[in-house]
């Protein structure tokens, strides 16, 4: 059974992407990432000497600060920095800048759906910019979960409203390995692996499979996409 999208979308269709880095001359590595209406400015600063309360002062340090588009952050903010910086640090070699804090600043400029994929996917590239050393790029994106059972992937502000639940899903670069461990995540090959995996609501292990599956096949073309935008760059690398 085909499910009909407001825009006109196949279930397994993307909105357009749309990747610049280098976009703030006073952050150490910046990026912008678009999905359709939905865009994010991600900006990186450090790393500085010395690391947070809590902190291992024998690694590196990822702080990320959410600011929304309007008003103040909330208990939803602080979830996705919280989630943001637990992605950043797995693709991240915390063990090279020991005791020293590097920023992370993401600034929604416009929210149409999918939006932490959307700032995980501007983290990465701004942390790319910055010269940040890296064991592989990572993709994220939304599959989300119809009523009648049918999973869509990267919806719209619009069919969020109308699903029963979602599965946001954070995949390796199958494109880019970078030194220092790439091969693997999790113990994984890094074909097989997963970074990041978060669900809201109520999805059966059938389905959470089945969007595992769909993720995987359509973040293969945003990691080309990815590459791509980012190419001069991991060239120099």
């Amino acid at each position: 059974m085909e499910i009909d999208r407001v825009d006109g979308r196949t279930p397994n269709q993307l909105r357009p992407l749309a990747c610049s880095r280098g976009v703030l001359y006073r952050a150490h590595g910046s990026a912008s990432w678009t999905q359709g209406d939905t865009k994010v400015l991600a900006a990186v600063y450090g790393p500085k000497a010395g690391t947070k309360k809590n902190e291992n002062p024998e690694k590196a340090c990822i702080e990320v600060i959410w600011k929304p588009k309007t008003g103040q952050s909330g208990k939803l903010e602080r979830e996705y920095e919280m989630i943001l910086k637990r992605t950043l640090q797995s693709i991240c070699i915390l063990t090279l800048n020991p005791n020293t804090t590097t920023s992370v600043i993401v600034q929604v400029v416009n929210d149409d759906g999918s939006l932490l994929p959307c700032a995980i996917n501007a983290a990465c590239a701004a942390l790319v910019d910055a010269g940040a050393p890296l064991k592989h790029l990572a993709v994220a994106i939304c599959c989300c979960l119809a009523e009648s059972g049918y999973v869509i992937l990267d919806p719209s502000k619009l069919e969020e409203q109308n699903m029963k639940a979602f599965a946001y899903l954070v995949f390796p670069n199958a494109l880019t390995t970078l030194p220092e461990g790439g091969l693997r995540v999790g113990g994984e090959p890094m074909e097989h692996g997963i970074i990041t995996s978060v669900t809201q609501g109520a999805m059966s292990v059938d389905d959470y499979l089945h969007s595992l599956e769909r993720g995987r096949a359509a973040t293969a073309k945003m990691s080309a996409f990815l590459q791509k935008s980012l190419q001069p760059l991991l060239s120099d690398d």
